[in-house]
């Protein structure tokens, strides 16, 4: 067989999740024609028929599924391997962490002073702010490990489990709640819920919602909560609350962080807790990326001990 380029993967990619010549044509740069030669082409070279066309549509083969799907994990590969060697070259001797505001900044420092006073471990640099988040922009090459809270995609990562801690609901403080020295999910039902912007991602969304709880049946007081505002970091969910436009699930140790007249925290005792989890390549052998995530569970471990004894 012929060796298939990366361009070629990158042509047939547009087409599968356009289903449509034209479409894929215009997101490429590219004239119809070249563009149909060459999905010819790599059909031939593979030995299969990769889509069907009629007139009409254009709808994938069996084989063309399994090489949308090994496809995207393959260009993915190819360009976090070229940003990892550009960073190699640019940025030697440096370990990139990535980082979503939010994470914990008190967890967060212990951390970087652990990694600054150890001997093997080279200076960290922390990346904020990745378009597609941490896990993207390790995944993507960006970083070498990140920190970051649970849920988020966990395709080609490892992980390891940081911190557990309880969320809480955070209310404005003329809530009708915001009295209430407990809640239930069942007490916000219907109360508009800020939604983070970026792709739609289930799993995500009715973790922060507080729809995820397992082992509990639908119970249809709960619902699809109202659409609230939509925000990019939790500042911007605090600022949500205080005006009134909604309410929301928040890590314990963000309610210990922003002490504010204008918002009250109440526990909720039936609402999933928030995880801390470190993240890095699944075919990572970087000493140095074992050596953070060791430094930063031997931290964490210290840290629950250390707010379980203050509780």
């Amino acid at each position: 067989m012929d060796e298939v380029e990366l361009r070629e993967l990158r042509y047939f990619i547009a087409v599968a999740e356009e289903l449509n010549f034209t479409r894929a044509a215009g997101r490429l740069g590219l004239a119809q024609p070249p563009l149909s030669a060459a999905i010819g082409k790599l059909e031939r070279k593979l030995g299969v028929r990769l889509l069907e066309r009629t007139s009409r549509r254009v709808t994938l083969t069996p084989a063309g599924a399994v090489l949308l799907e090994q496809g995207r994990i393959t260009l993915e590969a190819a360009g976090a391997a070229i940003e990892r060697a550009r960073r190699a070259g640019t940025q030697p001797g440096r370990l990139t962490v990535a980082v979503k505001p939010g994470t914990g900044t008190d967890l967060l420092s212990k951390i970087m002073q652990r990694c600054a006073e150890h001997p093997r471990l080279p200076p960290v640099h922390l990346l904020f702010g990745h378009p597609g988040g941490p896990a993207a922009a390790v995944r993507g090459g960006a970083a070498d490990v990140a920190v970051l809270r649970a849920p988020f995609d966990q395709r080609g990562l490892d992980t390891e489990l940081l911190l557990t801690e309880p969320r809480v609901a955070v209310l404005p403080a003329g809530h009708r709640l915001a009295g209430r020295a407990e809640l239930r999910r069942a007490d916000l039902a219907g109360e508009p819920m800020p939604h983070w912007a970026g792709s739609p991602d289930p799993i995500a969304a009715a973790y922060w919602s507080g729809a995820d709880t397992p082992g509990r049946a639908p119970d249809p007081r709960y619902g699809e909560p109202p659409p609230g505002p939509e925000i990019n970091d939790i500042s911007q969910l605090l600022d949500a609350v205080t005006l009134g436009r909604a309410v929301a699930y928040v890590p314990a140790s963000v309610a210990h962080q922003h002490h504010a007249a204008d918002l009250v925290f109440i526990p909720v005792s039936d609402l999933s807790p928030s995880q801390v989890m470190a993240a890095w390549p699944q075919l990572s052998r970087s000493r140095a990326v074992a050596g953070f995530v060791r430094a930063a569970a031997e931290v964490a471990a210290a840290h629950a001990d250390q707010a379980a004894a203050l509780a």
